[in-house]
Formats: structure tokens, C-alpha cells, sequence
């Protein structure tokens, strides 16, 4: 079997789903990569297992917002709210182990005809591993709050104030400016939008299908072009993305 680039959605702490989902993709660790699009946990059940496996297998995947609130809380920047499930991880022998793993995962990833975020990307970053280097994930910075949180912007890369209801023009879905260069023909897989859920365009592949809300994990296999879904076995929290 030649090795494959394994993409996945917002997992969430859905450890089990995560599973299932390598299991129907016909995983095999020692060839395949797995490249999760951020928000490895929250929300749902197994935080704590989830980062385990995922540190176990090597995984390759970049930080969301919820693992930025995660490492915050860990380094006693933020608290933690009614709706976390992180306690299990800050309590765990091994958090310090996890944390760092999780630490050690950049922003954005890039290949020669992918390029993996959370959110989405900057109209104005032509070089996005560029753009987003050497950024600490324990500080605010424009540039990984557009990454890991961005859904709508404009031409320049500003923000709406929400996104929620949709926000009016000049405010467009961020992919709409990204590329800024035509010739940039690269997929771009991104997770951070279960309202817009599976989205599918021929340079995007948007894969928060989800699935800590009761619907789908979804995993993209870059060599094969091809998606691969698993049910939610439950909601694990209400909806509010």
C-alpha cells in the first residue's frame, strides 16, 4: 500500500469515532499520516484519550481554537467555562507530555498541492507557513486568531464582529479572497465551520462535519481523493458553532 496523507475534521474529543473512522479509511500507521484540522479536543467525551492516541500514532495536524484554549488554561492564562471538558487532561500524570505534543503543532501545514488549517487563510499570505511562524501559541496574535478562528472577512482580511447571523458585504466567506494568487492551485483543508458543515469545492475541502454535535466525523484521503464518514454514536454538547 503506498502511503497516504490522512486528513480529519474537528475530532473533539470524540475518541471513539476517531477510531471507527481510521478503521472504515483502512489506516495503517506505519505508512499513512494522520493530519487532524485542529479542535482535537473539547466539548466531547475522551480529551484526555484522544490526545493520547494521537501523540501515540505521530499525528501531523495543526492548532484550533480549542486547543489554544486548552494549552491557555493549562499555563493559567484563561479559565475554563461551564461548557469544557479539558479536566481530565489537566489532571492526567501525563498532561505535561500531551501539552507539550500539543504545543509542538504549528498553525498551518503545507505541501505541494495541500495546505492544512484550522479556520482559514489570509488573503494577504502568500506563503502562509510564513505568515504564521514562529507565533506562541500561549499569546493572542492577530495572525493565529484569523487561522484558528476566521469564517468571514473581507478583501483586506478584516473580521466581521460575528459571525453569526451572516454577516452583511462587504464580510464574505474568508475562502472567497483566498488565493490571491491565481496560480496558487493547491486544496485547502480547514475544520472551524460546523454550521457550514461538509463543504466541498475543487481547491477546498472544509471537513467539520460535526460531529461532537451528533453528526459525522469526516476524513479526506489526499492521494485518493475521497471522502470517508462515520456517524456520531450521540450529541456530546449543544450546538453553538
Amino acid at each position: 500500500m503506498r502511503p497516504r496523507r490522512v486528513f480529519v475534521g474537528d475530532v473533539q474529543g470524540c475518541r471513539d469515532e476517531l477510531l471507527r473512522l481510521l478503521d472504515a479509511c483502512e489506516f495503517d500507521s506505519a505508512c499513512d499520516t494522520l493530519h487532524p484540522a485542529g479542535d482535537v479536543v473539547n466539548r466531547g467525551p475522551d480529551s484526555l484519550g484522544t490526545l493520547r492516541f494521537l501523540r501515540e500514532i505521530g499525528a501531523e495536524g495543526v492548532l484550533g481554537n480549542h486547543d489554544l484554549h486548552l494549552l491557555r488554561a493549562a499555563a493559567g492564562a484563561r479559565e475554563l467555562g461551564p461548557k469544557d471538558t479539558l479536566d481530565e487532561v489537566l489532571t492526567a500524570d501525563d498532561r505535561d507530555e500531551l501539552l507539550a505534543w500539543l504545543a509542538a503543532q504549528p498553525f498551518v501545514r503545507a505541501w505541494d498541492d495541500v495546505v492544512l488549517v484550522h479556520a482559514g487563510l489570509h488573503p494577504a499570505w502568500k506563503d502562509p507557513v510564513a505568515a504564521l511562524a514562529d507565533i506562541d501559541p500561549l499569546e493572542r496574535d492577530e495572525r493565529s486568531d484569523f487561522a484558528t478562528r476566521v469564517r468571514y472577512c473581507d478583501a483586506e482580511g478584516n473580521r466581521p464582529d460575528a459571525d453569526w447571523p451572516a454577516p452583511e458585504p462587504p464580510f464574505e466567506p474568508w475562502w472567497r479572497h483566498w488565493p490571491a494568487d491565481a496560480k496558487d492551485e493547491r486544496v485547502v483543508v480547514f475544520g472551524h465551520w460546523a454550521r457550514q458543515g461538509l463543504f466541498l469545492r475543487p481547491r477546498l475541502r472544509g471537513l467539520d462535519s460535526g460531529c461532537v454535535w451528533g453528526k459525522e466525523l469526516t476524513a479526506w484521503i489526499a492521494e485518493e481523493d475521497r471522502l470517508v464518514q462515520v456517524p456520531a454514536a450521540r450529541a456530546y454538547a449543544a450546538f453553538d458553532g
